[in-house]
């Protein structure tokens, strides 16, 4: 299954890109709700994983379309679903430790992780353009750290980027896996694969009876998380990664907007000079790819 080519439709994959970044800054505001509200990490995961999976078995069990799901590579999905929960119990961890704008940038800071993992695990030459992006956000990320530590802890620095590691690090298996699987199978697998475990988690963390209001939360992170997911997919369906990314940087703006309305938190000085150092690089590293990969007939420029 989606072994056809598609039609490139890079205005179509733009908005499809960003409608996919308000869902998930919506997912994010709803999981440091739920932080607030006393329900526990693990039930959150949990609860992100298991509805969207069940929605999408029921959808394609309600058309017919179960064997849509059928793949010859579940060890692959398997390995992406571990990196893939790891990486989201750290994206869902750090947004109940620091503000939802600092939050937000720190995971911007996975362009650059994707070069360097480029450079080590894929063997790519990288040149003085995407070295000096790479420097570039570094250095943002030394503005915004700052030397307030009230104001951004170690452990949210650290599960920020953390984080943000792992993101491009499951960029390059979905590369891989989006040869061959359908944006539904891949959203499905990992979901399947997740779920399980983060149940187990609750044994240990509990499964206290919630309020409507709590119950609310957990249905609207599982609801808004399948449809950044299948939307962030599809996206990539009609445009390139390099020509869709810079779509991304619109969830500073939601995570800010969010923070405000809900929280009261206006980002400080530092985050505000921080944060286009970050976008800046994560946009330079996209230009380049671009150039790389409209180059690729030819010989590809190390940049």
């Amino acid at each position: 299954a989606g072994g056809m080519p598609t039609r490139q439709r890079p205005i179509y994959a733009l908005g499809l890109r960003l409608m996919a970044m308000l869902a998930l800054s919506v997912m994010l505001l709803l999981v440091k709700l739920t932080g607030e509200h006393g329900i526990g990490l693990p039930e959150t995961l949990f609860w992100r994983q298991f509805l969207p999976g069940i929605a999408l078995l029921g959808w394609l069990a309600a058309r017919g379309e179960i064997g849509r799901l059928y793949t010859k590579r579940p060890l692959i999905h398997a390995r992406r679903a571990l990196i893939g929960g790891l990486g989201m119990f750290l994206t869902l961890g750090v947004v109940q430790i620091l503000p939802l704008a600092e939050a937000t940038v720190l995971g911007f800071t996975a362009p650059i992780f994707a070069v360097l993992l480029a450079v080590v695990l894929l063997g790519e030459k990288v040149g003085l353009w995407r070295w000096t992006a790479v420097a570039l956000g570094l250095i943002g990320i030394v503005i915004i750290a700052g030397p307030d530590r009230a104001h951004l802890p170690f452990s949210g620095l650290a599960t920020g980027i953390g984080a943000a590691f792992m993101v491009a690090l499951i960029s390059i298996q979905l590369r891989d896996l989006g040869r061959t699987e359908e944006p539904v199978s891949i959203v499905f697998w990992f979901s399947a694969f997740c779920a399980p475990p983060m149940a187990l988690f609750m044994l240990w963390t509990g499964l206290p009876h919630h309020d409507a209001a709590g119950w609310a939360m957990l249905g609207g992170i599982g609801a808004t998380g399948l449809a950044a997911q299948l939307l962030m997919t599809a996206a990539l369906r009609y445009g390139s990664v390099s020509s869709v990314i810079v779509m991304d940087y619109s969830q500073f703006g939601w995570a800010t907007l969010w923070g405000w309305l809900v929280f009261a938190h206006v980002p400080p000085a530092q985050t505000w000079i921080g944060a286009p150092a970050i976008i800046a690089a994560g946009l330079i590293i996209a230009w380049r790819e671009q150039v790389r990969g409209s180059a690729a007939g030819s010989r590809p420029p190390a940049a």
